[in-house]
């Protein structure tokens, strides 16, 4: 420990002029054991300063350097932890606490008794020394002993000092006269000793001899003390003197202190009070607003909007600690909720007036729009109210329950304004479509075909315009006996319906142009009223305020709107983007039958406007989902085109129930179906309808549905007809299937089409094949056996020895059919296949063609049996190919 006590004084202490007095190895407690030094110093220069210094061994080298110092004055207590037991803990208290634990316990004491005695003698301070051993410290002396103590300490403490250049300078030189000094130190030792004896002996003659200077500075000396015991005296008066002084000064301080004290109150109170009336101050142009302010005019209203923002700022300001328990800000608090309570009373009455003025202001206007198909225009009134969407915000932040009151009545009053001009413009709508006035009159332009409605179309309207009869049932198809397609498809739909044949393009446009002015004018009504609620009700904001109180339900005609409160202000409410849903519900709730209502009286008329309201539903529907997929009008519009959808699968059951009733006349041709021209007209209306619509997929499965229908239903009526051959019923019906696909290019039915054209030339060749085996019966007889005995085994060219076909036999059938019998054979078939055939489809050029070819296919047949079987017989036919051919023309042309 000495030499790192005399390195740490040669590097650290002696550069910077101070002394190492007392050393102590310790660590931090409760770390990681990184060891450093506590040195007490004091400096060379007086005045003297005393320090605790901090060593601590460098990283980088095995230097030491100084990292913390503390002035001893600083120190306020030393706690030795325990003044009994050995314990090398020890705290000092400087500006905080600092925990040492010492390497031995010898080395702790040794720096706290050297600590001690610094103080006691430079400092003089009231250090606490807690838990110290009263052997470590020292019993109170008097200020001259306890000097010389500390002194003795100090020279006992300074067991090394370095010699100067001087003393070493002269030691060099008395060595140098005695050469044996490093070689005999007794010799030396001897010889210094008796020159020493020599020195004291002649000083001590010198002070004999110097007696009486010794006697005058003795004298000098007692002068001296008697001066300093004077000087003594006037320090003790000075003394007195400053003692006064000083308790003058401290009164001074004192006093100067509370000075202080009461000005930093001063400038805290004048903060707050001036805190107070900055925030809490309301503006006397703001409260006559508040109470007097004029809410019809545009000024008015914004200055009523400018004081209810600067009462809500006065009422939400944050108040600091103990201001709510001032008397003052009480009773301001009382006046601004009076205030509050006050305004908002008297806008909720102002706004339920205007919501009344606005329905009888509308209603005297609602008879201008009776004529035309139009809605009024409610901008005007939106306008108006939304000049008051900042007192609404307002309202709603201070006061929900007037403001939810002014949502209710809001709804109540514009759901009645509403109705009435909604029911009324749906009451024109349908005027418009059945052609009947009110009172179920017809308007003198009304067609005569349109006569079969007029019964239904009164039943469907009341005097209030609603629809007060249900649907008749569909009547079922019914082929008249005469022969023409006009007698049959006209019998298609009876009992007061008409059928899609006889209702002309120009209804059906009519109809389609109402239906969708109907749509045109609702669809903005209903964005601007839900635009207006958004903004004037300010509930744009899609977010959810959470609460933990009791929930409460109020229920609205039908709207509930969960809540509950806190002070009168909600905690739990449901999405203000549900809110708005309920509220458009609740104000057009009559919309959503109106539309069915029209909806039923549409298809009543025909059936066939389904199509053009599922097409005209589906766009509408598409357009507002695109604009918000929850919204009201969505939604609406989303169920209405639910019973659309159900009316169109409803029209296209029909028709196919219509097919399977359908009942065919014994005693005339059937020709073209109705059913397959009703399709054709459906196909052809429906793709007039659908081009680019974006329900295309619902067509296309009404198109597999019918189409599948209508060929079983041909295969049926072909089965059951008697007086029609059923290849002709097939044939016909299903040329004509082919020929409406492959005109109007329907996708889907790529595969249906294929079908019918395969099914229209079976039967064809099947009627050509039946049918002529009646002109030449015997000779096609003879032949059968012919090929029936060659069959059996039987050679050809040995058929001919047969009795029943040898060529006698073979000449009687031949000479049975001469030229003359063939053509006259040829014209009863054509007589035949003519009546068969309707005059619609036009195949009887192309079946008798087909027949011509099938007569000579048949004729080449017979002449290479006769060829195979009867060799060298020089028999042959009595006409040719040509005659035939002839045959057929002439018999084409003559008819």
């Amino acid at each position: 420990m000495t030499a790192i006590k005399h390195a740490l004084q040669r590097d650290i202490f002696t550069p910077n002029d101070e002394r190492l007095l007392s050393i102590v190895n310790v660590c931090k407690a409760g770390k990681k054991k990184r060891n450093c030094f506590l040195c007490a110093t004091v400096t060379t220069e007086r005045p003297v300063q005393v320090n605790v210094v901090k060593v601590k061994k460098s990283d980088k080298g095995d230097f030491y350097k100084r990292q913390t110092a503390w002035a001893l004055r600083d120190l306020a207590v030393v706690d030795a932890k325990d003044a009994v037991k050995e314990n090398p803990e020890f705290d000092l208290h400087f500006d905080k606490v600092y925990k040492w634990v010492a390497s031995s316990t010898v080395e702790k004491n040794t720096f706290i008794s050297c600590i001690w005695k610094l103080n006691q003698r430079y400092l003089r301070k009231k250090i606490d020394f807690i838990n110290v051993s009263s052997q470590l410290l020292e019993e109170s002396v008097p200020s001259g002993e306890n000097q010389s103590v500390a002194g003795g300490d100090e020279e006992a403490v300074d067991e090394y000092q370095e010699l100067n250049a001087r003393e070493e300078q002269d030691i060099e030189i008395m060595m140098e006269g005695c050469e044996y000094a490093i070689s005999n130190a007794e010799a030396f030792a001897e010889k210094l000793s008796r020159e020493l004896q020599v020195l004291d002996g002649a000083n001590i003659q010198s002070i004999m001899a110097s007696e009486k200077q010794v006697n005058i500075l003795m004298k000098l000396l007692d002068e001296a003390l008697k001066e300093v015991d004077q000087i003594e005296l006037k320090l003790s008066s000075y003394e007195e003197m400053l003692q006064s002084v000083k308790e003058q000064m401290d009164q001074i301080s004192e006093s100067n202190h509370l000075i202080h004290l009461s000005n930093t109150n001063n400038v805290k109170l004048l903060s707050e009070i001036e805190f107070l009336v900055n925030h809490m101050d309301l503006a006397k142009g703001h409260i006559k607003a508040l109470q007097e302010g004029d809410l019809t005019s545009s000024r008015g209203i914004e200055a009523c909007t400018n004081a209810a923002d600067a009462l809500l700022q006065c009422m939400n300001v944050a108040l600091r600690p103990g201001h709510d328990m001032l008397h003052a800000v009480k009773q301001q608090q009382q006046r601004f909720s009076d205030l509050r309570e006050q305004f908002a009373r008297r806008l909720a009455s102002h706004l339920n007036s205007v919501f009344v003025q606005q329905g009888h202001d509308q209603s005297s206007t609602l008879a201008q729009h009776s004529v035309e198909l139009t809605l009024p225009n409610h901008h005007p009134f939106h306008r108006d109210l939304l000049r008051y969407a900042k007192l609404m915000e307002w309202l709603k932040n201070t006061d929900y329950g007037k403001y939810e009151g002014l949502t209710k009545n809001y709804m109540d009053y514009l759901s009645r304004l509403y109705e009435r001009e909604i029911k009324e413009f749906f009451e024109v709508a349908k005027i418009k479509m059945t052609g009947t006035t009110r009172e179920g009159k017809k308007f003198a332009t009304l067609p005569r075909k349109e006569s079969a409605v007029k019964q239904e179309t009164e039943s469907l309207h009341g005097s209030s315009g609603k629809l007060t009869g249900s649907t008749s049932s569909l009547n079922k198809l019914s082929v008249q006996s005469s022969g023409n397609r006009r007698s049959q498809s006209s019998s298609l739909l009876d009992m007061g319906n008409m059928s899609a044949s006889d209702l002309d393009v120009a209804d059906r446009t009519k109809f389609d142009k109402i239906f969708e002015q109907v749509l045109s004018e609702l669809e903005p009504l209903c964005l601007a009223e839900q635009d207006f609620i958004s903004k004037f009700f300010k509930l744009q904001q899609h977010q959810s305020i959470s609460g933990t109180t009791t929930n409460e339900a109020e229920e609205m005609d039908g709207v509930t709107l969960s809540r509950s409160y806190t002070s009168g202000v909600p905690q739990t409410i449901s999405s203000e983007k549900d809110m708005i849903r309920q509220m458009m519900t609740k104000i057009f709730r009559c919309i959503e039958p109106e539309l069915n209502n029209l909806i039923a009286l549409g298809d009543k008329i025909d059936s066939f406007n389904s199509l053009y309201m599922l097409v005209k539903m589906s766009h509408h529907v598409w357009t507002a989902q695109n604009v918000d997929p929850a919204s009201f009008l969505s939604t609406t519009l989303g169920n209405v085109l639910v019973t659309v959808k159900r009316n169109f699968d409803k029209c296209i059951s029909n028709q196919m129930k219509q097919m399977d009733e359908v009942k065919i006349s014994k005693k005339s041709k059937v020709g073209i179906l109705p059913f397959v021209a009703e399709f054709e007209e459906f196909a052809a209306l429906a793709e007039s309808i659908f081009k680019n619509a974006e329900r295309r997929g619902d067509l296309d499965k009404a198109y597999i549905k019918l189409i599948r229908a209508v060929f079983v239903s041909v295969e049926k009526v072909a089965n059951e007809s008697q007086k029609t051959p059923r290849d002709v019923v097939m044939m016909e019906n299903f040329h004509h299937i082919f020929a409406t696909l492959s005109r109007l290019k329907i996708s889907c039915l790529e595969a249906e089409k294929k079908e019918a054209k395969q099914k229209y030339t079976d039967h064809l060749q099947s009627y050509v094949i039946y049918s002529l085996g009646q002109p030449l019966e015997k000779l096609n007889h003879f032949f059968e056996g012919v090929e029936a005995r060659v069959a059996q085994g039987i050679r050809e060219e040995e058929v001919s020895y047969q009795l029943a076909f040898n060529k006698q036999e073979l000449r009687k059938v031949i000479k049975e059919y001469p030229g003359k019998e063939v053509k006259k054979g040829l014209d009863n078939l054509y007589k035949k296949v003519d009546k068969h055939l309707c005059e619609e489809e036009n195949l009887l050029q192309v079946v008798w063609h087909s027949m011509q070819d099938e007569f000579i296919r048949q004729y080449k047949h017979f002449e290479g049996l006769i060829a195979r079987c009867y060799p060298g017989s020089g028999i042959t036919m009595e006409f040719t190919i040509q005659d035939i051919l002839d045959y057929c023309s002439s018999i084409a042309q003559s008819h």
